[in-house]
């Protein structure tokens, strides 16, 4: 791919991707709200980081000032961008206080959006490259056990599709990453079956759809009929399964 910009690094997926990314050349510029876990992540990356930043990317008034020198850093052209910062937010609290569903859509939802918007225009403007950005299945139907979370991802991917249909023209890709429960320790405390996945099992395909510009990656593949039948069971019977609507 060349030269990728890393936008919550230090999530333990896009840390596995990085890993991935710097094993075969890549120059990275990573960016990651602790300042502790990002110098551990690039310590693991090595050479191939170009650039770093300690930045929480909630905060929307620094996008601009940390893409510029992004730019910079990799050589005033971007390959790739790879956006996977976010939080599994505790649903009880969401729906007991509303500043926590506020933050909760700042986080998973506001603050892509707004690193989205002057990402897709430099990349339109140079007409190249892929935009990767990391929702969830949780966006693919409302359940009750994380429906604040998913409503975030839900929009977003919502978001990426007109972004993608906007940028086609322009040779810009946009694609969509789509895990399923993953072994992280944003999924501390939810016992794991074995649907869950790891970072490392996914980051291969990752980097595949950021290659390719797939539009829809699902992580891993077997998320896609699994969710085919979730969003397409009518909600009389959608109700009736207390695994799917239960909490």
């Amino acid at each position: 791919m060349g030269a990728v910009l890393l936008l919550g690094a230090t999530s333990a997926i896009v840390a596995a991707t990085a890993e991935r990314l710097a094993a075969r050349g890549d120059r990275l510029y990573v960016v990651g709200r602790d300042p502790t876990k990002l110098a551990a992540v690039v310590e693991r990356l090595g050479p191939a980081v170009v650039g770093q930043e300690a930045l929480d990317l909630c905060r929307t008034e620094a996008h601009a000032a940390m893409l510029d020198r992004a730019w910079e850093a990799l050589g005033g052209s971007v390959d790739g961008v790879l956006i996977g910062h976010g939080v599994l937010s505790d649903q009880l609290a969401t729906e007991a206080d509303a500043e926590q569903a506020r933050a909760s859509l700042e986080v998973n939802l506001l603050s892509v959006v707004a690193l989205l918007v002057p990402i897709a225009n430099r990349m339109e403007a140079a007409r190249r490259g892929t935009i990767g950005v990391i929702t969830s299945v949780a966006g693919q139907r409302g359940r009750p056990r994380n429906y604040t979370y998913g409503a975030a991802k839900g929009a977003l991917s919502v978001y990426l599709q007109g972004l993608r249909s906007r940028l086609h023209a322009s040779g810009v890709r946009v694609s969509d990453m789509r895990p399923g429960p993953i072994v992280t320790p944003m999924t501390v405390g939810h016992t794991p079956n074995a649907l869950f996945s790891t970072p490392e099992a996914i980051a291969p395909a990752i980097v595949r759809g950021l290659d390719r510009g797939t539009p829809v990656v699902w992580l891993p593949w077997y998320w896609l009929p699994i969710m085919t039948i979730v969003r397409w069971l009518p909600e009389a019977v959608f109700q009736r399964f207390g695994f799917l609507a239960g909490r």
